[in-house]
């Protein structure tokens, strides 16, 4: 039995609120100003009791938690005493009109020990679910723009504009697939209907690492449409709600040409989704932290990254477009929570971890190491002393970095990479102190396996490839090939390196390299493009070559044990 939750407004979405709760086993009462549409969503759902009062509600021993689905100027008061009587809240978006007022439930529910979540209903949608899965796994290339069109004929509020009714979702998603929050924004909009409610908005979003995004959003729009579009170098994906093939990826590039850029058309291919309700899905992952006391991925805090654009958006709005710039003044701060290590995971207690971010089990954080808000480091990583992980940096597993590295905005690092002391990593081609090149930032991408040597640099905008090993002090200036060996200044190419970081000596009679130490053997199947023959190169290596210990020693070891000892 999951624990019991009271819903707090009956309207439309407050209805489809209590059928997924009551298919969940976990409805208990409902609650609306109108006691007959109150009454109308308690008797279609067996078991479920109208609350009679906020009061009555609040005292039910067995209620838990409350699902707040009202107004959205309702919401602050509403949720302050939910969480003031000891409830844990979902609380329908946006979190609240103003980001003071979303930084009190925010701290409230710190106080209290309450689960706090807002409902951005689309990081439970699986599209969305798996398109950060891919954007994450580097399937899309280097992340150029995003844009989402949200648009309807329905109903109009007038408590609420456009904006703040159906930007949301989007830019909590934006948000949740870069892994940052922007930098600066701008809106323009137009009031047809009622004066100063807007009605149709459009509004753009530049991040740190270079990327750019639009929103439009309109409800006088004569057919529903729910797209978003995520360009990346790789590949293109659309996300399309009302579609039958609801993500498409395109797999469409730019290739330069005769000194032109050539666009290379691809055959769309769909992609296989979990057959889930995202509402139910945000439901249970709601009954699941009130059961867990975890920490939900849409929480207060994550509702106040998208209050705080909203509110520069709202801000640019009135301005009749004048850009923004997030994080300047004091309302537009975004909260940020202590880390509580996960299990599993080491941070020296010299070390800074912010809140929000992600580190896989069996990580370790060693002395004076920083990892700001929105990275994501994978599993069996180590950082040395004096390390720093910017947001929205992508980290895989088993990736070393030595001492005194600094990963910066737009890096995105593969698994079992390896990171030498005091090496160079850039994302920005010309910086100036005096010059602010924030949206300006080039991407990074170090492919699995591959070394950057003891005060190497790399230069932004570059990929170095699978298994590749950069010497030393060299300074990479354009892409590495996969297994090259690269030295000097500039980085130059004088051999191919093995998966086991040896020097691959002179072809056999049949082109074929063979690494001295493993075994496994390699050859040009083109000029410049070296492939393994035996593994395939995001394979991971068999545990005997990995850690040079034969399958057969375990069974040797065994059998000696049990061989009594002659004397």
């Amino acid at each position: 039995m999951e624990a019991s939750v009271a819903l707090i407004g009956c309207g439309a979405w407050g209805g489809n609120l209590a059928r997924v709760f009551h298919e969940l086993g976990a409805l208990r009462s409902v609650l609306d100003l109108d006691a007959g549409r109150a009454a109308a969503v308690a008797d279609s759902w067996p078991g479920v009791v109208r609350a009679a009062s906020v009061d009555e509600l609040l005292a039910d021993p067995a209620v838990g938690a409350v699902a707040i689905a009202t107004p959205a100027a309702t919401h602050v008061e509403i949720a302050r005493r939910c969480l003031e009587a000891g409830k844990d809240v979902l609380v329908e978006k946006p979190l609240a009109l103003g980001v003071r007022d979303g930084e009190s439930l925010v701290r409230l529910a710190a106080e209290r020990g309450r689960v706090l979540m807002v409902g951005h209903l689309l990081r439970y949608h699986p599209a969305v679910v798996r398109l950060k899965e891919l954007i994450d796994a580097g399937e899309l290339g280097q992340l150029r723009y995003l844009y989402s069109n949200r648009l309807n004929i329905g109903r109009i509020r007038s408590e609420e504009n456009i904006l703040w009714s159906f930007a949301p979702h989007d830019i909590s998603a934006m948000v949740a697939l870069l892994g940052e929050a922007p930098a600066a924004c701008s809106c323009r909009g137009a009031a047809y209907l009622n004066r100063d409610v807007a009605d149709v908005t459009l509004s753009e979003l530049v991040f740190a690492s270079g990327v750019r995004a639009h929103i439009f959003v309109s409800w006088l729009h004569p057919f529903k449409e729910q797209r978003l579009v995520v360009v990346g170098s790789e590949r293109m994906a659309v996300f399309e709600d009302t579609a039958a093939d609801k993500l498409v990826l395109y797999p469409h590039r730019v290739e330069w040409r005769h000194r032109e850029p050539t666009a290379m058309r691809g055959e769309p291919v769909s992609v296989p989704l979990a057959e889930v309700e995202p509402l139910r899905a945000e439901c249970e992952h709601f009954l699941a932290c009130v059961r867990t006391r975890e920490s939900p991925r849409t929480d207060g805090t994550e509702g106040l990254t998208v209050l705080s654009v909203l509110a520069a958006l709202q801000e640019s709005l009135e301005r009749d477009g004048a850009t923004a710039t997030l994080g300047t003044p004091p309302d537009a701060v975004v909260l940020r929570r202590p880390f509580a290590a996960p299990p599993g995971v080491f941070v020296h207690p010299t070390a800074v971890v912010d809140s929000p971010c992600e580190i896989g089990e069996g990580t370790k954080i060693w002395h004076f190491g920083h990892v700001m808000a929105g990275a994501r480091i994978g599993r069996d990583c180590s950082f040395g002393q004096n390390c720093n992980v910017a947001g929205g940096v992508v980290v895989g597993d088993g990736v070393k970095v030595q001492n005194n590295v600094s990963i910066y905005t737009g890096t995105v690092i593969e698994d079992f990479v390896f990171l030498g002391p005091s090496c160079v990593l850039t994302n920005v081609t010309n910086p100036r102190s005096e010059v602010n090149r924030h949206a300006l930032y080039e991407g990074t991408r170090l492919r699995r396996g591959c070394t950057i040597g003891a005060n190497a640099t790399v230069v932004c905008g570059v990929t170095v490839g699978r298994h590749a090993f950069v010497a030393a002090g060299a300074v990479v200036t354009r892409d590495v090939p996969d297994y090259a060996l690269v030295v000097g200044v500039p980085a130059r190419a004088v051999g191919w390196m093995s998966r086991h970081g040896l020097p691959l000596g002179e072809v056999d009679g049949e082109g074929i390299r063979s690494c001295p130490e493993s075994g496994l053997r390699y050859r040009e199947v083109e000029p410049g493009v070296l492939r393994c023959l035996d593994l395939d190169e995001d394979a991971p290596l068999p545990e005997h070559l990995r850690t040079g210990r034969s399958p057969y020693d375990e069974v040797l070891q065994r059998r000696e044990a049990s061989t009594p000892t002659r004397r």
